[in-house]
C-alpha cells in the first residue's frame, strides 16, 4: 500500500507550469499534460534563470532538496515575478531543507528574479 504523504518537496515537477508532487501523482493522473522535470528548463548551454541564480548564489549544500526548491521556485516566479521574503518562504516551506541553506536559498529566489526580469526585458527590446 502506498502513503501519500508528499511531505518533503524533492519530487516536484511543473503538471501544466503548477507544481505537484510526482511520487504521488498517478502516472494515468497526468495523462496528455505537459509535464517539466528539473532537466526541462535549462540546458547546460542555456540555464534557465532559477538555475542560474541557484549555482551564483551557491544555494545548495547536499542537494536534497535542490530539484524541488528549483521547481517550486519556477513555479512561483511564472505566478508571481517579483515575490516578497515572507512570500518565498511561505511557498518554499513545504519543501524539507536537511542542511540549513536557507539564507541562500531565497537569496537565489531573489536572485532568479531579478534575472528572469532582466530576461524578459531583453526579449521584448525591439
Amino acid at each position: 500500500m502506498a502513503v501519500a504523504w508528499a511531505e518533503c518537496g524533492a519530487c516536484t515537477v511543473l503538471v501544466d507550469g503548477v507544481a505537484a508532487r510526482a511520487c504521488v501523482i498517478p502516472a494515468c493522473g497526468v495523462a496528455g499534460r505537459e509535464i517539466t522535470t528539473l532537466e526541462g528548463l535549462g540546458s547546460l548551454s542555456a540555464l534557465h534563470p532559477v538555475q542560474q541564480a541557484f549555482i551564483e548564489e551557491q544555494a545548495a549544500q547536499c542537494g536534497y532538496c535542490l530539484s524541488g526548491m528549483i521547481m517550486m521556485t519556477a513555479a512561483l516566479l511564472a505566478r508571481n515575478p517579483d515575490p516578497s521574503e515572507d512570500e518565498i518562504r511561505r511557498e518554499l516551506s513545504g519543501n524539507l531543507c536537511r542542511c540549513g541553506t536557507h539564507l541562500e536559498i531565497v537569496r537565489a529566489v531573489l536572485r532568479a528574479a531579478q534575472l528572469t526580469a532582466q530576461e524578459s526585458s531583453r526579449r521584448n527590446k525591439p
